[in-house]
């Protein structure tokens, strides 16, 4: 019965200390609260934690969310990565069987610069 409860106050302690991450990040993150009042705020999680945590989350709940999806909105999608064609393919495969014909490149790396003028994705060899 022991394990039972010291697994809760685990599990309670680290939900506490995940919400005050969150408050920390967000008074950081919101640009209209002016310093001095984010500054009181991180008093009050010092002297008053649990109260000032459940105070914030429920006056400022819906700015938290704002601000988070504000954040996520302007982040690049990296995945949706697809190469655009050349603007001349010819003139660059061209480029490429030069720098072949005089030995600066390989075959291989001739084969990945006319894979890539013609707008596929070479995953090299």
């Amino acid at each position: 019965m022991d394990f039972f409860w010291w697994l809760l106050w685990i599990f309670w302690f680290t939900a506490y200390i995940y919400v005050v991450i969150v408050v920390i990040t967000d008074l950081f993150r919101d640009e209209e609260l002016n310093g001095w009042l984010k500054a009181l705020w991180i008093i009050a999680l010092v002297f008053v934690p649990f109260l000032t945590a459940l105070v914030y989350v429920i006056a400022r709940g819906r700015g938290m969310a704002e601000r988070a999806r504000a954040r996520y909105a302007t982040a690049p999608e990296v995945d949706d990565y697809r190469p655009a064609a050349s603007a001349s393919p010819a003139d660059d495969i061209a480029k490429a069987k030069a720098l072949l014909d005089a030995g600066s490149i390989t075959q291989g790396e001739f084969e990945a610069l006319k894979s890539k003028a013609l707008g596929n994705q070479y995953f090299g060899a």
